[in-house]
């Protein structure tokens, strides 16, 4: 089973930009995301990041959260059309003439252009975060953390949880096996999912709470507690790097200037 957000190694030129670079980058994408409340900026957004994907061979790998992305897609727009009321009216959810002779649930422009939004901006963030986490090994993210003074208590814990997701999604899918191995039939349908996720849950919880205790005690035992400081490590910067950066800056000047924010 392929692990999500696990560091790929290859040769691209994501791998090979500066991890202070690309968190910029990130960042950037996130604050242009969320302050930004076009459609077509943020669509482009997307368009760019796929697109740096498939020049890097990634494309795939991000292509696989997608499947959630649209069931959280489509839950947001249902969710925008149930409570948002703007703009002009397109139509009803359910038709007239099914339960009632007027229709019920009113689609408007506003609602659908807000929940087309919210869903560009999951997507831009979410592809984003992922490329950087895929593209850089957890020791160099680290560096990078330190090089902008980022406490170290703080970076073991980011690149910790980072770690730990794919640990998390692999151990889940032993212990399904193992339930499925054993007999355990939780039914069909949506009742079924449901119950299913019970006997997974509850020893992936007892697990991880134990693995994190004997992680703490591995780090009192090796004197983590007692460091006052940490390395300095400095990266260098190479042309992709400045490009990158400068590009994610160029259109959020642009959005600025032309006053879509």
């Amino acid at each position: 089973m392929k692990e999500i957000m696990q560091y790929i190694n290859r040769d691209s030129f994501l791998h090979s930009m500066n991890p202070l670079s690309k968190i910029a980058a990130v960042t950037g994408i996130i604050v242009l995301s969320v302050f930004t409340t076009d459609s077509t900026v943020l669509g482009l957004l997307v368009l760019g990041i796929y697109l740096a994907s498939l020049k890097a061979g990634l494309h795939q790998e991000i292509l696989k959260q997608l499947k959630l992305l649209v069931f959280l897609s489509l839950t947001l727009i249902l969710l925008t059309v149930f409570t948002l009321k703007s703009g002009e009216t397109i139509g009803y959810l359910i038709p007239a003439g099914i339960l009632t002779t007027r229709g019920m649930l009113l689609v408007t422009t506003g609602a659908l252009d807000f929940g087309t939004v919210l869903s560009l901006r999951f997507f831009a963030m979410l592809f984003a975060f992922q490329l950087l986490v895929i593209t850089t090994k957890p020791s160099d993210l680290m560096k990078a953390l330190l090089e902008i003074h980022v406490p170290v208590d703080y970076v073991l814990m980011f690149v910790i949880a980072l770690r730990f997701i794919p640990s998390l999604q692999v151990e889940g899918q032993r212990i399904h096996e193992a339930q499925l191995a054993r007999g355990y039939n939780p039914g069909k349908g949506i009742s079924g999912k449901i119950k299913s996720v019970k006997p997974i849950l509850v020893p992936l919880v007892a697990n991880s709470l134990g693995r994190t205790q004997v992680l703490g005690l591995t780090m009192d035992m090796r004197g983590y507690r007692s460091r006052q400081s940490a390395e300095k490590h400095r990266i260098s910067w190479n042309r992709t790097d400045v490009a990158a950066v400068g590009f994610v800056a160029l259109m959020g000047i642009g959005v600025l200037i032309t006053g879509i924010i």
